[in-house]
């Protein structure tokens, strides 16, 4: 018996119709469940229900390939039934309250800065080109004591690392986002562009000992190639390193750090931008203790933990995709005392007072076991 494509292909395409007309009659039918449970108090995800109903149908299937198939398939349409309920929610003036309050513009006269690491680091120059050179601010040694101070009210913001384009994210400001109840209001970039200081009677061949981050030494690795007899010293910052060249004034040592360290700590600039790459860029996000966004703002990040279970982000992810909301960032980080479960970090782009994104939001909320909203800036 000879096939004929044209033919499967008709049959298909006519079953295809009938299934589209099931599917907005089961809708329809989902509109009545969503005014049924507004009436009556009623969440819209059922977990017991739905597992239920899965079971069920799925035993309709005769083979073990099609009984996946068909779970898989009530799933996505359970989770598109979902969807529309928390649409009709948010019509019928049930919305989302993120508790946000939005501003024309965040404001940074009279406000105190705190900044992790010493003068000349690189978060030292996030700070000002940020609040500028004249802000009040101070230092601190660790993220945390950034972060208490932040939440005691000791500064109104704080100025973080949280990226750096060739070394990734910082994870324990990531972990501290989720500790404390701080929020992201906004971003700058920083430039990384290393040089190499000296004492002021020093000169390049007077160098037997090079100082800098571990991170600094590896970003310029090229460099420190041509210079193989120079002893690397790790240490735990780039400015302290500089520091650490002024306090021992030995001009066989030099500092691998910004530019801004050498002329705050009075060092010779020997050679600039020895990491030699025009690209290497740290982002700092800018935190305050209080729910705020200005309307100029474009990205959110949340946090959020599931449920180990096959499926489960792909459900959380979906409410962004289904909002057309673009995601730009997903990251994840171990939840401490849970092995191998996860935190993650989804940043995507939109206001925290757009129906779309509070929709999405709405159905991450439901669905998640603990979400937290980072911030909008």
């Amino acid at each position: 018996m000879s096939l004929d494509l044209n033919e499967i292909r008709k049959e298909i395409d006519e079953i295809d119709a009938g299934i589209v007309d099931l599917y907005e009659k089961r809708m329809n039918l989902c509109k009545n469940v969503a005014e049924f449970k507004i009436q009556n108090n009623k969440k819209v995800l059922d977990k017991a229900r739905e597992e239920e109903k899965i079971k069920k149908v799925s035993e309709f299937a005769k083979n073990d390939f099609d009984k996946k198939a068909i779970e898989e398939l009530f799933t996505q349409i359970m989770a598109i039934s979902r969807k529309m309920q928390y649409q009709i929610l948010a019509e019928n003036g049930l919305g989302m309250d993120m508790h946000f309050e939005k501003l024309d513009k965040l404001e940074k006269s009279g406000k105190k800065v705190v900044y992790q690491g010493v003068p000349g680091a690189y978060s030292h120059q996030a700070m000002i080109n940020y609040f500028g050179e004249d802000v009040e601010h101070f230092n601190v040694a660790t993220f945390r004591d950034a972060m208490e101070a932040i939440k005691e009210g000791k500064a109104d913001y704080g100025v973080l690392p949280i990226e750096n384009s060739t070394a990734g994210i910082v994870n324990d400001v990531y972990d501290l986002l989720v500790e404390y109840d701080n929020y992201i209001v906004d971003q700058t970039d920083v430039l990384v562009s290393h040089a190499l200081l000296g004492t002021k009677d020093s000169t390049i061949d007077d160098i037997k000992v090079v100082y800098s981050h571990p991170q600094g030494l590896m970003q310029c690795q090229n460099f420190l190639e041509e210079h193989k007899d120079w002893q690397q010293i790790a240490q735990p910052n780039t400015a302290g390193s500089a520091k650490k060249v002024v306090e021992e004034n030995d001009k066989s040592q030099a500092a691998i750090a910004s530019v801004i360290a050498g002329k705050i700590y009075g060092l010779k600039v020997l050679e600039e931008n020895i990491n030699r790459n025009n690209e290497n860029t740290t982002r700092f996000i800018i935190v305050g203790n209080k729910k705020v966004f200005e309307k100029k703002a474009s990205k959110i990040c949340i946090s959020f933990e599931i449920s180990h279970k096959s499926g489960t982000l792909y459900n959380i992810l979906s409410h962004f995709i289904f909002n057309g909301l673009n995601m730009t960032k997903i990251e994840s980080r171990p939840i401490k005392n849970k092995t191998w479960e996860y935190r993650f970090f989804v940043e995507f782009e939109g206001l925290l007072d757009e129906p779309a994104v509070l929709n999405a939001l709405r159905g991450v909320l439901e669905e998640a076991n603990s979400v937290k909203i980072l911030g909008n800036y």
